[in-house]
Parts: C-alpha cells; sequence; structure tokens
C-alpha cells in the first residue's frame, strides 16, 4: 500500500449510516446491542480489516462485506471485531468456591463412576475454562472419584483460538492464580524474554473449543451438561435475547445442573426452568 493510500485509509471515518447498517446487521445475526456509543471502537476495529484488504474507505468495506463473497468470509472478521473479550483467572471467585463446596462433592457422592460435564458458555480467551480446570484438579487431588472434561465456546474464532493454544503473559498468571496452582498447571516459556506460561498439556486435554453463536435457533452442542457458566455476556443482549439465549442453554443443561451467570446480570422475572439457589446460582428444574 503505498503514502497515499495509508493516509486516505487513516483519515477512513465510519459514517452514522453505515454504523447503523452495520449496528442492525450485528443485533440481528449476534443479537449484539450496537448503541452509538460504540461507534468509535467499531471504526477503530474494521481499520484493520480495510488495511488487511487493501481498502481505504468504509464504503468499499460494507460493499464487500455484504456482497456474497463477504457474507462467505468476511463476517467471521467482523464478529471477531465487535466481541468484547474482558476476562482473567478466577474472576468472580465466589462461583469457584460454590462449584468447590457445593456442586463437586453433591456430584461426587451420585457419581463416581461417571464424568462431569461443564460448559463455559462465552470463554473468550480460556482464563474461565483452565481456572475451572485447576479448580476441579484441585478438588479431585483430595477427594478422587470422578472424571470431568469442559467445553469452551464463543462467538469470536481469534478468540478460541487464543484459548486452545493456552498461552498467557507472566502477569496475566501471576496477578490472579496462586502460586502453587502456578507450579502444577502451567509451564514458563523456555526463552525468557517472552515472559509466558502456557497451561500444562495434561488440564489442556481436559478442554474442547468450539464456536457457537447464541442467535442461532439450536445450538450445535452434542452433550448434556452438569454445570453452564454464562458469565457477563448477557449484558450485551436485550431482555428479550436474553430469555431466549438462556432457554436454549437450558436445553443442554441435566434436570438437577446448576447454571451460573455474572454479578452484574440478573434472570429475575424471566420465564425459565430454573429455581434459584444463590444471588447468581440457580438450578435446572
Amino acid at each position: 500500500m503505498d503514502f497515499d493510500r495509508l493516509r486516505k485509509l487513516y483519515r477512513a471515518e465510519l459514517s452514522d449510516a453505515l454504523f447503523d447498517r452495520l449496528g442492525t446487521f450485528i443485533n440481528r445475526e449476534t443479537g449484539i446491542k450496537m448503541s452509538g456509543d460504540k461507534k468509535v471502537m467499531v471504526q477503530a476495529r474494521l481499520k484493520r480489516r480495510l488495511k488487511a484488504l487493501d481498502l481505504i474507505d468504509f464504503e468499499s468495506y460494507v460493499d464487500l462485506l455484504f456482497g456474497p463473497e463477504g457474507m462467505r468470509t468476511e463476517v467471521v472478521h467482523v464478529f471477531d471485531a465487535i466481541s468484547t473479550n474482558k476476562t482473567e483467572f478466577f474472576r468472580e471467585a465466589d462461583h469457584f468456591d460454590f462449584l468447590v463446596n457445593k456442586v463437586l462433592p453433591e456430584y461426587g457422592a451420585a457419581n463416581s463412576d461417571k464424568v462431569l460435564r461443564i460448559w463455559s458458555a462465552a470463554c473468550s480467551t480460556g482464563e474461565e475454562v483452565y481456572t475451572l480446570g485447576m479448580v476441579i484438579q484441585e478438588y479431585l487431588r483430595k477427594h478422587g472419584a470422578f472424571d470431568f472434561r469442559i467445553l469452551g465456546t464463543d462467538l469470536s474464532s481469534f478468540v478460541l483460538a487464543l484459548a486452545r493454544n493456552a498461552v498467557y503473559s507472566e502477569e496475566r498468571v501471576r496477578s490472579a492464580v496462586p502460586e502453587f496452582m502456578i507450579r502444577r498447571y502451567f509451564m514458563a516459556s523456555r526463552d525468557p524474554e517472552r515472559q509466558t506460561f502456557r497451561v500444562v498439556p495434561e488440564l489442556r486435554a481436559k478442554m474442547c473449543f468450539e464456536r457457537l453463536n447464541f442467535m442461532d435457533d439450536r445450538y450445535s452442542v452434542k452433550q448434556l451438561y452438569d454445570v453452564v457458566f454464562c458469565r457477563n455476556v448477557l449484558i450485551y443482549f436485550s431482555r428479550e435475547v436474553q430469555q431466549a439465549v438462556v432457554q436454549k442453554l437450558c436445553r443442554h443443561l441435566k434436570p438437577g445442573g446448576y447454571f451460573f451467570h455474572g454479578h452484574s446480570e440478573s434472570l429475575l422475572g424471566m420465564d425459565l426452568p430454573l429455581k434459584q439457589v444463590c444471588s447468581t446460582v440457580f438450578k435446572r428444574l
């Protein structure tokens, strides 16, 4: 790309009309509300796609996106761009305490020869999935009895690739993970300049990651799960979409299974096959 094209790309702006068109499409396809205050974020993130595609304005990009080829190849990049992927290890730690003190003993007493299945339904870059794995593995070190598997799903293919790779900065790991867990469940990079940790292969082997859009009529999830974590993603949906999403998630939750949502979210007043256990934890009827 020459300097003249670079200048034009730098100056490119997403008009209100194009943002509204994109927002309507994104909301319809993903359920995510695209309010006006997100315009600057969307513009900045999509400029990377303009550069990658050697385009100099958003008009050309939107034309490409809504053409036949764009609907096949570019949509996934749009979804990656608009996804919010804020996460961390041991986020909302009381949920993991509840898992250890209530869910795991209850499951172990009744299903010692079975496989506990947990679904992290908005897993982002994988920190929630691997936190669950570490917590369960620590419980089994003391109590044994059953095996486990964890599914992580997300709308963004980009973050799923990071989750599968399971490499995190040293700062990100040390800021939240206890030292004894770091020693057991992470490997430091052999290159001291990289300052990264990777989850050990024994724990990675318990995890599976798949792409899933909450707006699909039916989810391509084959198992019934004992626990579903769906935290801090419902806030991006309208109340109507929230209820529809949780209804569909419940189709894959065993009777008596547990559903966890984020502390900034609420299911109160919704018509769902769930009974509240505590403020952010429900049990499948």
